[in-house]
């Protein structure tokens, strides 16, 4: 495994005498452990080495003038920084295997009902999987696959609202809510899901897209221009236009990032982090540098712009086809008090067992 490339080079930082390192371990730990800051009586007792409540707090100020530990508000203890979590990341952690039950529980959820299952549903069970393990949102990010196409309909379901229905050779459906003009007659979704259904089975939905260009300009004789209407509208919904993206993105868990909430502003944090993966653009582009390099990634709070003001983290890995082609990347978002140690190999066994499934 290897995490994302060490921000932290300072020689004052590398030089940090043992009991420095301890008394730092001990004040990640209890954060990671609680969310809580935490004082120098309380480092003072857990250290092996005894050790004055005077003298940690010396130490304590050495480490807040380097940026590793600050004191949120006006409290007594301290906690780590961005910069801090960084460095023990980086520096201090060490990654051991993935406990046995986690891992039995990761090939059986991933490899059930294999091979008859779709990606899409792999990789569902695969975000869904690792948000229940880590307590954090689980994310995937792939490229929308070139499916086949064997069935679409359109069905209303308000006056002026109609579903698009596609169905792929592999079983994967998809649906579109698309707008239609009042008064749209039912015979108008019949024809339309007729016309497309006699032209689509079999092709991709580029391919349908590009023949029914020049189709339904030559074929208005025999449809009249509602018909025309919805099934262009209907196509459109499936992209071809800018906004559309060519990967495909899955979150499964984003109400664990509602648990364990210290403060309103902590609420605020969370809140601003769903606004961006709705918006996805941002979670897509940071999944994406996932890809420059194997191993784990691991970004922390304001490193990233998606998380600069949730203070959020995410670890990510990618996976890949046979062909050893990087074809998308899973991971896991948390609060930056993640349990690295534990989150880090998950994500990265994970991502090596839906590699292997996709290899079959």
């Amino acid at each position: 495994m290897s995490a994302v490339t060490p921000s932290i080079a300072s020689n004052e930082l590398a030089q940090l005498n043992e009991r420095s390192r301890e008394i730092f371990r001990q004040i990640v730990d209890a954060y990671l452990t609680t969310g809580e800051p935490v004082g120098s009586r309380n480092i003072s007792r857990l250290l092996p080495n005894s050790l004055s409540p005077a003298s940690v707090r010396n130490v304590m100020q050495d480490l807040e003038m380097l940026g590793l530990i600050q004191a949120p508000h006006t409290s007594a203890g301290r906690r780590p920084t961005e910069l801090g979590l960084r460095f023990f990341v980086d520096a201090m952690l060490e990654f051991g295997d993935l406990a046995a039950q986690d891992r039995a529980q990761i090939d059986a959820q991933i490899r059930a009902g294999a091979p008859s299952r779709t990606l899409e549903g792999v990789l569902t069970d695969a975000s869904a999987l690792l948000s229940g393990l880590s307590r954090g949102a689980g994310v995937v990010v792939t490229a929308k696959r070139d499916q086949r196409l064997k069935h679409i309909e359109f069905v209303r379901l308000e006056p002026t609202q109609a579903l698009v229905i596609l169905v792929s050779e592999d079983g994967a459906v998809e649906n579109r809510v698309i707008a239609v003009p009042i008064g749209l007659p039912t015979s108008a979704l019949v024809e339309a899901s007729n016309y497309l259904n006699a032209r689509a089975r079999g092709k991709t939905l580029d391919d349908l897209r590009r023949d029914m260009g020049t189709a339904l300009d030559a074929g208005r004789a025999e449809l009249d221009d509602l018909t025309a209407r919805l099934i262009a509208t209907g196509l459109a919904s499936w992209g071809g236009g800018p906004a559309d993206m060519p990967q495909q993105l899955i979150v499964r868990g984003q109400a664990n990032l509602l648990e364990d909430l210290h403060a309103v502003e902590d609420l605020e944090r969370i809140r601003l982090l769903f606004a961006d993966i709705e918006a996805k653009k941002d979670l897509i582009d940071l999944l994406g540098r996932a890809e420059a390099g194997d191993g784990v990634r691991i970004f922390i709070g304001s490193e990233n712009k998606l998380f600069s003001l949730s203070g959020s983290s995410m670890i990510a890995a990618p996976f890949r086809d046979a062909s050893q082609k990087i074809v998308g990347v899973l991971g896991v978002i948390g609060p930056t008090r993640l349990n690295y140690a534990r989150v880090v190999p998950m994500v990265d066994y994970t991502a090596k067992v839906v590699g292997k499934l996709l290899n079959r």
